[in-house]
């Protein structure tokens, strides 16, 4: 899983932040509404199921399979399936974690991805991070801790899942990075939706909980929506930027999940929570500075190679 590390670096385009903003409002939606389902006594693997498997079928119907049979193509099924993989195992956890912590709470270290993304995107991408963005993934990391607090009381099982989450997620955007430029985004959809409900199939009929009426039903239904239309957002924008130029955009994310939370759920986030996601926060706006320095500097430089003088910035 690598490219050239001499990728040349541009400005990241508006239309790719915009997508990006998009997708975090729909993800938003889809974690409030996974939470309220879960609360309300649904099992989180069954609700992850349908969720993809509504993904599966908007997609087909959408794309319109029968007259479009490029979505069916891919150049690398193991690959896709993997990433499909990635992506359940994040919706998966997340869901899990939601039965236990707030939204803001599992939003907070889901930011902590940029930062692994960042770190991970050299040896994956070819896209190298200097030691100035490495001290800014540590700090980072920081945040995490004060927000799980492992060892005095507060951590627990939701503060695992949540971690658990925001790796497998990680590696699903490195690996839509990597496969956007090679595979249709018609097939990164469908794929990334059809593995998991292929896999799950054993075990859904040990989990499944019905809805207690047609209002849950409705929302457990709007799970595909928000989850499938966020992830073809979230594909077009990573096809117009690179991972780590657009890894700290989804931070307004916070703001939405803070309100739906509050909403919703009647809750607010803690003082530690707050300073957290703050201090997180503030090492991926430092990325963003570095990234566009890297930029800057790549265009004034246009002899020099983009790992060595990454490694410098």
């Amino acid at each position: 899983m690598s490219t050239s590390s001499t990728q040349t670096e541009t400005a990241t385009p508006l239309s790719a932040i915009l997508l990006v903003f998009g997708a975090g409002m729909l993800f938003s939606c889809l974690d409030a509404s996974a939470k309220y389902l879960v609360l309300s006594g649904m099992s989180a693997p069954f609700v992850s199921w349908v969720r993809f498997t509504v993904h599966v079928v908007l997609a087909l119907v959408l794309f319109r399979c029968w007259r479009n049979p490029a979505m069916f193509r891919v150049r690398s099924l193991p690959l896709q399936v993997l990433r499909g993989v990635f992506l359940f195992g994040s919706t998966f956890f997340n869901f899990k974690a939601l039965e236990t912590l707030q939204l803001a709470q599992t939003t907070s270290i889901f930011f902590f991805a940029p930062m692994v993304i960042t770190a991970l995107a050299g040896p994956l991408l070819g896209e190298w991070a200097g030691w100035r963005r490495w001290l800014a993934i540590l700090v980072g990391f920081v945040g995490v801790i004060v927000i799980t607090r492992p060892g005095v009381g507060s951590f627990q099982i939701g503060h695992i899942h949540a971690l658990t989450a925001m790796v497998s997620y990680s590696l699903y955007v490195l690996m839509t990075r990597h496969m956007g430029a090679k595979e249709t985004p018609e097939s990164l959809i469908f794929y990334s939706a059809l593995a998991p409900v292929v896999m799950m199939l054993p075990v859904v009929p040990y989990t499944a909980s019905m809805p207690s009426d047609a209002f849950h039903l409705a929302i457990l239904l709007m799970l595909g929506f928000f989850g499938g239309f966020g992830h073809w957002l979230l594909i077009q924008a990573y096809r117009q930027a690179t991972a780590t130029a657009l890894a700290p955009y989804p931070y307004l994310q916070m703001v939405w999940m803070v309100g739906l939370g509050y909403m919703i759920f009647d809750q607010f986030p803690d003082a530690w929570t707050m300073v957290g996601a703050g201090i997180i926060v503030a090492s991926g706006l430092y990325i963003v500075h570095r990234e566009h320095r890297l930029r800057l500097a790549s265009r004034s430089v246009p002899s020099a190679e983009d790992g060595d003088l990454a490694k410098r910035l």
